[in-house]
């Protein structure tokens, strides 16, 4: 008797072993699945709290279908979308979201036969918590590289709050009542150049797929570009990366916000803070041109003089935040590329003068000297006259002798070096790195005075 019991003991545990190995063997496939997904972010837009005169009325978003187009960077097989409600001061909820290929990127209409219901944990609607963002699930949604896509959100009552870029150079379109799905809209339609609460599209592509993210201000936002034109010089990048065999793998995130500083809030939360959301934070981001400083600069001085002093300060701490840029992107082995700040001598904005133009000299001193970024993209070479080099170059200048013209973005695109994106970024160990980069007690950058 007490044999049989001992055999059937041996027995129920010899099964329970069995079921053990084979869920653990099931749990090691699924998470082997999940590795040869590779996540890719092909287009990505800064968030930022909407200011009053870019907020959409109550009214406007009760009961209210928003449609909004974006250009890809980088086409897959599947896609997910980014929602945010970094800024909003209650939860969120969209009742529907769709996706679909877009007819144009100046039209609000959808090419029959290719809208996608999007789900969030199984779910047809969602709701983002206040100071939130959130991933949709997974969809099957073949996306060529540089199309255009319609994202679509219902919303069944308006927001407390509106997270968004103001800076989209794309037309968005508004309507009442529940139209995600509807090819076009029949009812009228409110159009307003800015995204709400969209912050990614990322693509499932190639296992040697990766982003590049362009962290800047107005002119990577693309102030000057043509509306629904996609010529900012990031999307004039991502159309070069596409044209070449070696690059087309490589994706362009425009992390750009018009206005923004690198070290004070104003248009957007600083520079230095955006480096976790808008570069860390994305899917399979390798490399990061950075091209933040000219507000920094223009700002200081903008009301009036200042003294020599509080301009030798503004250099260090600038110099100190691209310091600080470099260590914590080298810890997710990003590379860094640090872009000089353009001229804008004549800026009926700022007004800059010789003390100004000094500052801007000797912070792009500082990045082109070898050793601080990874590369360099001389921008200011490239758009600058060559008779006059504190200004830009008639040809590239939109007219407010501070934001560079479609041809200027298309030539400051086209000075980037594509062999900068070719290889695998080699690494220093990071002891090495942050050594490297921590600030000395003086930067020897000189400010040159008039």
């Amino acid at each position: 008797m007490l044999d049989n019991q001992f055999m059937r003991f041996l027995r129920i545990g010899f099964c329970h072993f069995c079921a053990i190995v084979l869920l653990s063997a099931a749990a090691v496939n699924h998470v082997q699945g999940d590795a040869q997904v590779h996540w890719v972010a092909s287009w990505a837009a800064s968030q930022q709290l909407v200011e009053p005169n870019n907020s959409l009325a109550p009214e406007d978003l009760s009961d209210a279908t928003l449609r909004q187009i974006v250009h890809l960077s980088l086409g897959g097989s599947q896609v997910r979308l980014h929602l945010s409600n970094r800024f909003g001061n209650a939860p969120l909820h969209l009742t529907v979201v769709h996706l679909a290929r877009a007819v144009s990127p100046a039209s609000e209409k959808i090419v029959p036969g290719t809208d996608k219901a999007l789900t969030f944990s199984g779910a047809p609607d969602v709701t983002i918590p206040a100071h939130a963002d959130y991933l949709s699930d997974p969809v099957s949604f073949p996306a060529s590289d540089l199309s255009d896509l319609a994202i679509t959100l219902h919303f069944d009552k308006a927001p407390e709050g509106q997270t968004g870029h103001p800076g989209s150079r794309a037309t968005s379109y508004l309507t009442h009542g529940d139209s995600v799905a509807a090819p076009e809209f029949s009812t009228p339609v409110k159009k307003i150049e800015h995204w709400y609460f969209i912050a990614g599209i990322d693509v499932v592509a190639a296992p040697d797929a990766s982003a590049i993210v362009t962290l800047g201000d107005s002119i990577t936002d693309g102030h000057g570009a043509t509306t629904n034109g996609n010529d900012r010089w990031p999307d004039i990048l991502a159309q070069r990366l596409q044209s070449e065999p070696g690059s087309h793998n490589i994706a362009i995130d425009n992390q750009g916000i018009g206005g923004n500083r690198l070290l004070l809030d104003g248009a957007g939360p600083n520079g230095l803070s955006r480096i976790d959301p808008d570069v860390i934070a994305q899917a399979g981001v390798r490399y990061v041109i950075v091209l933040e400083g000219i507000n920094d600069i223009g700002m200081l001085g903008r009301q009036g003089e200042v003294t020599v002093a509080e301009h030798e300060l503004l250099v260090h701490q600038m110099i100190g935040a691209y310091e600080q840029i470099v260590a914590r992107a080298h810890t997710h082995d990003i590379k860094v590329i640090g872009a000089t700040v353009m001229p804008f001598v004549g800026s009926e904005f700022y007004h800059p003068g010789p003390a100004t133009e000094a500052d801007r000299q000797a912070v792009n001193a500082w990045i082109r000297t070898p050793e601080h970024f990874d590369a360099v993209l001389d921008f200011d070479k490239v758009v600058s006259d060559p008779e006059h080099p504190d200004r830009l170059l008639p040809a590239f200048d939109s007219g407010d002798h501070l934001h560079p013209s479609p041809a200027g973005y298309a030539a400051m695109a086209h000075s980037i070096p594509l062999a900068l994106f070719l290889s695998a970024p080699e690494r220093e160990p990071k002891s090495a790195v942050l050594r490297n980069s921590l600030p000395p007690p003086a930067h020897n950058v000189a400010v040159r005075r008039e």
